[in-house]
């Protein structure tokens, strides 16, 4: 049994395009019920599907105009949720996955210039016990990013 219907991604097609649009005007562009987009949008948010609607920023537009992707290697790859929990707490961290190979985590960190880069790179993630060494890899720009296809 699938997980999503026609109704679901076709509502979720119309918040791609703008995340603010009315539950009506979905509902009049779909030919469906107010209520039915209202009940369908909480479900999918219950079931994890969407993890809410919020605004997407352009870390550029706000000052950030530099990024890494960072590979970080642990000391022990047990004390991972504890690291974990303490890169959470450095602002400048996007995104944390677990990944195979080389690194144990891997990580995006946005900074306002390349200072700031070394700054969070040297005084705020190295500092972290447990941590072994990063590998940084500077992002020249986004070519895309997307949801996946429904």
């Amino acid at each position: 049994m699938d997980i999503l219907d026609e109704f679901d991604i076709n509502i979720i097609k119309e918040l791609e395009k703008d995340g603010r649009m009315a539950y009506s005007a979905i509902a009049s562009n779909l030919k469906i019920s107010n209520t039915m987009v209202h009940q369908r949008i909480n479900r999918l948010i219950e079931q994890g599907i969407l993890t809410g609607i919020k605004p997407v920023i352009n870390e550029k537009k706000v000052g950030y105009d530099w990024g890494s992707f960072t590979g970080i290697t642990l000391n022990k790859d047990q004390d991972s949720d504890r690291i974990i929990e303490e890169l959470k707490n450095i602002p400048e961290i996007t995104e944390c996955y677990y990944i195979t190979g080389s690194f144990t985590l891997y990580i995006k960190i946005i900074a306002r210039d390349h200072e700031h880069m070394r700054k969070v790179l040297y005084e705020k993630i190295d500092t972290i016990p447990g941590i072994a060494k990063t590998d940084s890899i500077i992002e020249l720009g986004c070519a895309f990013k997307r949801n996946v296809s429904l």
